[in-house]
Formats: C-alpha cells, sequence, structure tokens
C-alpha cells in the first residue's frame, strides 16, 4: 500500500496547500470513510470543472496546481482527491477511462472533433478493506446548468457517473478502462491523448479559452420552452404495457 500513501510527482499530497486543504474539509468524522467523503464534496464543489483549462505543461496535472487555479478538468482534480486522502493515511490512487456522453457543448465537441472522451479521470479510494471509486469532476454548479444531478458519493459504492440525466436520457458510458495507477503516468497520459486528439498538440500550447458553466448556463437559457400540450401527459410509460 505505501505507494499509495506516500506523495508523488502529481499526486504531491506534502504541499503545504493540498495539507491545509485536506485538514480544513476532511470533516469532523473520526474514521477514514466519512474523512474521504467530505474531502470527495470539497474536492467536487470547490475547484470548478473547467475542461478549457486543459494545457500540455505537465506541471498541470499537479493536485496543489489545480487548488491554486481553482478551476481544472477531470484528471487534476482526481489527483486533488488522491493526495488530501493520502494525507489523512487513506490509500489513494488514479484511474483512466474513456467515456461516452460526457458533459460537453457544442463548442467543446467541435473542439476535440470527437464525442468519445479519453482518458477521463477519477479516484479510487481504499476503504474499509476494498477500493471504491469516486469522481470529484463535475461540480454540483455545472451539473445545475446542465440539467443533471450531481454525483453522489457515500465511501461504500463505486461513484463513476449516473448513466442517465434528470429527464430519463443516457447520460454517460464508460467504454474503454486504462486501469489504475499510483500517479498520472504521464508519457502515456500525453500519448495516448495525443493519439485521440492530435490537432490539439499541434503548434504552441495555448490555451483552449473558455468556460463551461457560462456556455452550459447560456445553452441551458436557450432551449425552447416545454411543449405542455394538454395530451402530453397522457401518453401510456413503456412499463406500463
Amino acid at each position: 500500500m505505501q505507494p499509495y500513501l506516500k506523495p508523488s510527482r502529481f499526486v504531491d499530497s506534502d504541499h503545504p496547500g493540498v495539507i491545509e486543504f485536506a485538514l480544513n474539509h476532511r470533516g469532523d468524522g473520526g474514521t477514514p470513510l466519512e474523512q474521504a467523503v467530505a474531502l470527495y464534496y470539497a474536492v467536487r464543489d470547490k475547484v470548478r470543472y473547467n475542461p478549457y483549462v486543459f494545457s500540455r505543461d505537465p506541471q498541470t496535472l499537479k493536485a496543489s496546481h489545480a487548488l491554486e487555479a481553482g478551476q481544472s478538468y477531470c484528471v487534476p482534480k482526481a489527483t486533488l482527491l488522491a493526495a488530501c486522502a493520502r494525507h489523512c493515511g487513506i490509500p489513494a490512487r488514479i484511474g483512466l477511462a474513456d467515456v461516452k456522453n460526457h458533459l460537453a457543448t457544442p463548442r467543446l465537441l467541435q473542439l476535440l472533433r470527437s464525442e468519445v472522451f479519453a482518458m477521463h479521470g477519477y479516484t479510487e479510494l481504499f476503504l474499509e478493506g476494498r477500493w471504491v471509486k469516486a469522481t470529484p469532476a463535475f461540480d454540483i454548479g455545472l451539473c445545475e446548468a446542465f440539467g443533471v444531478l450531481p454525483l453522489e458519493f457515500d465511501g461504500r459504492n463505486d461513484s463513476v457517473f449516473h448513466p442517465f440525466n434528470r429527464d430519463g436520457e443516457r447520460h454517460m458510458e464508460y467504454l474503454r478502462d486504462h486501469g489504475q495507477f499510483p500517479d498520472v503516468p504521464e508519457e502515456f497520459f500525453f500519448g495516448y491523448l495525443k493519439q485521440c486528439y492530435p490537432h490539439l498538440f499541434q503548434g504552441e500550447d495555448a490555451p483552449l479559452e473558455g468556460d463551461m458553466r457560462s456556455e452550459a448556463a447560456r445553452q441551458e437559457h436557450a432551449r425552447p420552452p416545454e411543449n405542455n400540450h394538454p395530451h402530453e401527459n397522457n401518453r401510456p410509460h413503456e412499463n406500463n404495457r
């Protein structure tokens, strides 16, 4: 378990800012599970999710960088949760997977040129004798803007993402799990992303520029009003055949 408890290059659990954040947000609970749950919600909601801050600079993968920036994407947020957990004596590691139907705006999909989000990051925490998945990526404000329920975590059940949104529409699907790692595998991470999105690795490492939550809010505001046809609610449900 030692590799999952000690500080590493990106899971920099010995960084003063990370230590302070962990101590301030692990809650009053005395058990590792209670502390892990409290840290999950702190990372989820106190660091905004914004994929436009992606950079080819490896330094941006650090837990401390996500904390200092106040916004990041899934992988650095996963490293931040792992770093906080390690400081509190909870073994933690990084998981990477390819997903489809990821929270996205038309502009983001246009930039990626794909509906598949490669290298989506999550955290695995060792609690009560087993590894449990936690995904602190999408903050509650972003979920509200998209009309998606925020992802909860109880420390006992895997928390990856709801397969459906509030309206019952298919949401996220995991396509390929790349496994779990003591630290972000830098060469594999960037190399795989370059294969999936070669256009993002051409020229200078310029920021993509954008704010996910603002785009989602504008998208929601631009939706036409719901059709309140008098017979709309009288449609038979599939389960009532």
